[in-house]
């Protein structure tokens, strides 16, 4: 908590509030309120910040009164203080509300209580009982299979994974595109808007839209006469356009690349390369306010196979197309005989790939990792549970394509029926607030560095029901004036990984939330934390350290394309209940009031702003920026007072006297070239600074504010990072 600043709640006085520039009449009335709510409740209480919260707060007031209600009330709480509490007639809302209110009873036996209380209960027992629980929970999404599965769960010693819903076959497009008790044919289920056109209605698409769209792309991708099963890349926009080509590729069988359309082109050829893709789908342009991004271009100097290259609207093509290159209109020609024919779908065994995803890799190389059939139930199931998605929802969840939280948000939305927001355009300007608003968004969720301090005020975000986050670490304050923008509704932290197809953390709305922290293991998950031994404390115990996870869980990837799937997550892993724990690799607290607490990377791969990044990735471009550079070492640094981690370089001289080198020159020149590079969206960071030679870096660390950095000393960085301890 940084509340030592700040007084308690019964100690602060009509003129502490004026100080924060609040009117006179008006600071008196919210001290009397304030008086009030703490003659009945006390001054340091979950309710008399639930009564300041809902009746006192408004996004008008300064952020420093909410400031100083949050942190005077919790003065001498402790650690994790709620934030939000549940509403119990709220929480009998909610899917899981509804459901444990119908079969509690049924399931929990004579423990359950009611929705709130007997939650806990409830995860326990998806995790103890995985075939009564995924199978309600497919049955409650309305997913249906082609072929039925044998049973849900099936282990197998030679897979610590085991195996699940063996035998069946299914295609998740489909049911994404199915009419069932969750949606109609008339139901929207995308709303978009381009930025620039903040003042125009908001454009959306109907089920029956979207299906037709989607089995016009599958009709002409099968014109294409590639073989089934074939690797197809997505590098875009998350648009209404992307969106019904990835449905496409997924619905006639193939298996969709996923890349972020901000990667440079040697990042684009790697993913390429190691996916085997044989056609790409890009967009000539990117519009973003008066910047004019190539995107098609970067896929030409990738080597990149045959391209479908999307004009922008607005725009003529900005370079002639390659040989073998089709524009959009001439490969929607090759199926315009069949617009409005239902496309079959390829039903496919749920082991099958649908999807190829990336994440940074401690090898500098990025791991390939498929996700099948099943894991998009996975992502739904998730959103279903601790993200509260309802039939007729609209989430918005600034993303892309090439990240996980892209086919997350495609099905999480889809599956549960309700609709997509898309704004073309920058989320972090008033341009999306106000899409926001005029949508009515009840879930609106961000990811990535940025997320929270430059969206704009004014705007009314009121019918927002809850918020969600995933990415990166969060800080307190941040979160605190999110809250404060849509009348204290709960933030829900995501926290999972490409490789689990969705969360192993989460929060509820059927529990307390604390800011920056997780409330609840995700269900079907457990989790583990270790000990210095390298085996797991108890369970339920408070402690630090890195985190395993259980192995059964449905949906998690089973293999990689490039790397050992079992020396990667299983190898050298304590064993619990007989089951070898699987790796994850961060570094978790459990506290004393049973929160969780992300510490960031426990190996070599950093989260910069919510992008994964290998360090050997970094140390390799900034290695070449310089001939005087010998080495350099890449560490992620979590600031103390919480937040996204930020980059620190150290830098060994080939010449011994280092004093003559420009080092903001070279701090600039390594930013360039990462962002060239790797990924040009590193360049919103504070990339590279502060920065530390090998000579002065523990004295300029300590400058700097990192308290306790130390570096090793010497000719060569080999073993810097195993002898730096940033910030612990």
């Amino acid at each position: 908590m940084a509340s030592l600043h700040h007084k308690a709640l019964d100690s602060i006085s009509v003129s502490d509030i004026e100080a924060l520039g609040i009117p006179a009449s008006i600071a008196l009335k919210l001290y009397k309120d304030v008086s009030e709510i703490i003659n009945t409740h006390g001054p340091s209480s979950p309710q008399t910040w639930t009564l300041l919260s809902k009746r006192l707060l408004h996004p008008l007031l300064p952020f420093s009164f909410h400031q100083m209600m949050y942190y005077g009330c919790f003065k001498d709480f402790g650690t994790d203080p709620p934030a939000w509490s549940p509403d119990p007639e709220a929480a009998m809302l909610t899917n899981v509300g509804q459901f444990l209110e119908r079969r509690g009873k049924e399931l929990l036996g004579s423990t359950y209580k009611d929705p709130i209380s007997s939650f806990s209960h409830f995860q326990e027992f998806s995790v103890s009982n995985p075939e009564v629980y995924w199978k309600t929970v497919l049955d409650e999404m309305s997913i249906s299979f082609s072929v039925s599965p044998h049973c849900i769960l099936s282990e197998n010693t030679s897979r610590p994974g085991g195996q699940w819903l063996p035998g069946a076959y299914v295609n998740p497009a489909k049911t994404c595109l199915t009419v069932n008790c969750k949606r109609t044919l008339d139901d929207v289920v995308i709303r978009w808007r381009d930025e620039g056109n903040d003042d125009m209605p908001v454009s959306s698409m109907t089920l029956e839209e979207l299906r037709s769209e989607v089995w016009l792309v599958a009709h002409a991708l099968n014109a294409l006469g590639l073989d089934r099963g074939s690797a197809i890349a997505i590098d875009m926009p998350m648009n209404m356009e992307s969106v019904a080509i990835y449905l496409a590729i997924v619905l006639a069988g193939h298996v969709v690349v996923s890349i972020a359309d901000s990667f440079a082109p040697p990042e684009i050829s790697t993913r390429l390369k190691i996916s085997e893709a044989k056609a790409i789908f890009t967009q000539d342009l990117i519009i973003r306010g008066d910047k004019r991004i190539p995107l098609y271009s970067r896929v030409v100097h990738a080597q990149a196979p045959m391209a479908i290259v999307i004009p922008t609207k607005g725009c003529s093509f900005s370079m002639n197309l390659r040989d073998g290159d089709i524009s959009w209109h001439d490969f929607i020609e090759k199926a315009t005989g069949l617009r409005g024919d239902e496309f079959a779908a390829v039903e496919q065994p749920v082991e099958a790939f649908s999807n190829i995803l990336f994440s940074s890799g401690t090898t500098g190389e990025p791991k390939a990792i498929p996700w099948t059939h099943m894991t998009p139930f996975k992502a739904a199931a998730d959103a279903w549970c601790h993200m509260d998605i309802r039939k007729g929802d609209i989430v918005a969840w600034p993303t892309n394509l090439g990240w996980m939280m892209g086919p997350w948000l495609v099905y999480a939305s889809l599956l549960n029926g309700a609709s997509i927001a898309l704004y073309n355009g920058s989320p972090l300007g008033p341009g999306f607030a106000k899409f926001v608003q005029n949508i009515i968004v009840p879930l609106l969720a961000l990811s990535g560095h940025g997320k929270v301090q430059t969206l704009h005020q004014g705007y009314d975000w009121s019918a927002i029901r809850c918020f969600a986050s995933t990415g990166e670490a969060s800080s307190v304050d941040e979160y605190l004036w999110l809250m404060g923008q849509a009348q204290y509704k709960p933030i829900i932290e995501y926290c999972g990984g490409t490789e689990i197809g969705g969360g192993f953390i989460s929060g509820s709305l059927l529990q307390p939330q604390s800011l920056a922290a997780f409330s609840t293991p995700a269900m079907g998950c457990s989790l583990f934390i270790l000990g210095d031994d390298g085996h797991p404390i108890p369970q339920n115990v408070p402690g630090m350290g890195e985190l395993a996870l259980g192995p059964l869980m449905f949906g998690a990837s089973s293999t990689l394309l490039n790397a050992d799937h079992y020396n990667v997550y299983f190898k050298g892993m304590p064993l619990w209940n007989g089951k070898v724990l699987r790796r994850h690799g961060d570094v978790f607290e459990r506290t004393s009031r049973g929160y969780y607490h992300a510490h960031g990377r426990a190996d070599d791969t950093m989260n910069l702003g919510g992008i994964k990044v290998s360090s050997i990735e970094i140390e390799r471009i900034c290695n070449a920026v310089d001939s005087n550079v010998l080495e350099t070492a890449a560490i992620g640094v979590p600031p103390p007072q919480g937040g996204p981690e930020q980059l620190v370089i150290a830098v060994v001289f080939k010449d011994s006297d280092d004093s003559t080198v420009d080092l903001d020159k070279l701090r600039i020149s390594f930013n360039s070239a990462v962002q060239k590079k790797l990924n040009p969206l590193f360049q919103g960071f504070s990339c590279c600074a502060p920065f530390f030679s090998s000579k002065d870096c523990y004295k300029q660390g300590h400058e700097k504010g990192f308290a306790g950095a130390t570096f090793s000393a010497g000719p060569k960085l080999k073993t810097i990072r195993d002898s730096c301890s940033v910030g612990k």
